[in-house]
């Protein structure tokens, strides 16, 4: 597209298709038309991060601090990985790498004790859970999904409640799909709503001929929806993101209390539903839509669905897939409740069905369950599971790693018995806000997944060093690390978003520091009482 042709540029009547089609793409930053100034900046991220890495872990290993020595080094070699992720000089997964083998080479632990935590069950939990939303994906599950929701008459007549309906589906599928699949695969529908909205107010004269639909408000609060109900829903359960399975899986580490997956949905929902009204509102408010009422919608979203055909065997199984091993996860808990957590059966099924063993025999139903059985083709290939995300499985075992050794170094507990010192954090409630607080401080300058890795193992030698119960504060901290809303580098739905062109970078922040506040305080308000009313802890 042309100068000439851009919208806003010229008198010209402005191509609404060709705006999106020129806008809705999302690469990564080194495949955007970043301005010289972006060019400018993400060229110095990375290019101090590759110097300042080294010279951080260097410098600090040589400080004369009273530390034992494996605890000098391996806090040298964390600070340096914390650099890594935050500047990127290196694929973050690649940072996470670099500093478990700086620790075997310095001698901080042997290399089985040192990689021993990517045997974890949790770990298993994310290859499975990762091969079934890749089902999901190719077979047009969720795409369905969406589409029939969308499609519901009600949905598609008011501006205010197609926000509303693609934030629900986009909370309920980020559940059990990753966040950032989930932005992925609906960005096209929303960019398809948004410029049928974007034609319908070119058609009546509400805009100037040659607008730019890429900056109308319906259009942010939209995208945001889509990148923030993600973020939202990914709390409701203990697979919808990388960092709830580090902290669940670092608080039964510390604590010896395993949250089960029922548990953890019941406490999680209360805050999921108030976080998701509170998003509507603001972001209805904030970005108040130029046209309430639409026309089209219904119709754009029916030729799509349309377009999807019959259900196919391939989605059936995959259904079935998906089903029994969400049926399998849930009834441990199931059974908890019926038989309490105390009972010889609780005990046994519990112990058998482990949630990592339970999900990679769900994703292996996917390669047994038949599409054409004259052919031998079946639900799914190893093609399609080799494309799952394993640079976040690499994050999840290097965090889990490092999450490890500052146990087993006592480098968390120096940590932790020093932070309570300096900050007075004596009690449950003071500690719980400074973990919520790090835990989104940290979460908007690198991934969550990092952010979880790096300050659940600080907070739970910080209540213990008070004489306090680490399991709220971790768990707290585990739910503050996906509230990072302000910038595009914060999580990658954003970063997806933000490339959809249709997001100002200000309007982003706005919204963002809203909902981290608001997010802090659901979570130090309600979630200690969810944990009480759940798991009496």
């Amino acid at each position: 597209m042309s100068i000439l042709d851009r919208p806003g540029r010229s008198g010209q009547r402005t191509d609404v298709d060709a705006a999106f089609r020129g806008s809705a793409t999302y690469r990564s930053l080194g495949e955007q038309e970043l301005s010289p100034a972006e060019e400018r900046f993400e060229r110095g991220r990375r290019t101090v991060g590759l110097f300042l890495a080294p010279a951080v872990t260097i410098v600090f290993a040589l400080l004369p601090i009273d530390l034992p020595r494996a605890q000098h080094l391996l806090a040298a070699v964390l600070l340096g990985v914390i650099v890594l992720w935050i500047t990127e000089p290196v694929p973050i997964p690649v940072g996470g790498l670099i500093g478990v083998g700086a620790i075997v080479v310095l001698g901080v632990v042997p290399a089985d004790d040192a990689v021993g935590p990517l045997g974890s069950t949790t770990v298993f939990t994310f290859i499975g859970a990762f091969i079934l939303a890749a089902a999901m994906l190719k077979h047009g599950v969720a795409r369905r999904f969406a589409m029939t929701i969308l499609s519901m008459r009600w949905v598609g007549a008011s501006t205010a409640r197609v926000v509303i309906a693609f934030g629900l589906i986009t909370c309920l599928l980020s559940a059990f799909v990753s966040n950032t699949a989930t932005v992925a695969m609906l960005l096209p529908t929303a960019i398809g709503i948004l410029s049928v909205i974007a034609k319908l107010m070119q058609d009546k004269g509400m805009v100037e001929p040659d607008f730019d639909p890429l900056r109308l408000k319906v259009g942010v609060a939209l995208m945001l929806m889509l990148a923030y109900g993600a973020s939202v829903g990914g709390l409701l359960t203990p697979v919808g993101t990388p960092p709830n399975l580090i902290g669940r899986g670092l608080i039964e580490e510390a604590t010896g209390e395993r949250i089960g997956f029922l548990d953890w949905m019941l406490m999680a929902l209360p805050i999921c539903a108030l976080m998701f009204v509170a998003l509507a509102f603001v972001l209805l408010l904030l970005n108040r839509p130029e046209i309430r009422r639409i026309e089209g919608v219904h119709e754009y979203v029916q030729q799509e669905r349309a377009q999807l055909g019959p259900v196919t065997r391939a989605e059936r199984n995959t259904l079935v897939a998906f089903g029994i091993t969400v049926a399998c996860w849930i009834f441990p808990g199931v059974i908890a409740l019926t038989a309490g957590t105390e009972s010889d059966l609780y005990t046994t099924i519990s112990d058998r069905m482990d949630e990592g063993i339970i999900a990679v025999l769900g994703a292996a139903l996917l390669f047994l369950l038949p599409t054409d059985w004259g052919r031998r083709e079946f639900t799914l290939n190893w093609s399609d599971a080799a494309t799952i995300d394993w640079g976040t499985i690499l994050l999840f075992g290097t965090g889990i790693i490092f999450g490890s050794l500052l146990a087993d170094t006592g480098l968390a507990e120096t940590i932790g018995t020093s932070s309570a010192d300096t900050l007075g954090l004596t009690s449950t409630i003071a500690i719980t806000v400074f973990a919520v607080i790090l835990a989104i401080v940290i979460s908007e300058t690198t991934s969550n997944t990092a952010s979880a890795a790096v300050v659940v193992p600080i907070v739970i030698p910080v209540a213990v060093a008070a004489g306090i119960n680490p399991f709220v504060p971790a768990l707290a901290a585990t739910f503050a690390a996906s509230f990072g809303f302000m910038l595009p580098v914060s999580t990658p739905q954003n970063a997806i978003v933000y490339g959809s062109g249709v997001v100002p970078i200000t309007k982003m922040i706005r919204s963002g520091i809203s909902f981290d506040v608001l997010g802090a305080l659901l979570i130090v308000v309600l979630l200690p009482l969810m944990i009480e009313l759940v798991l009496n802890v």
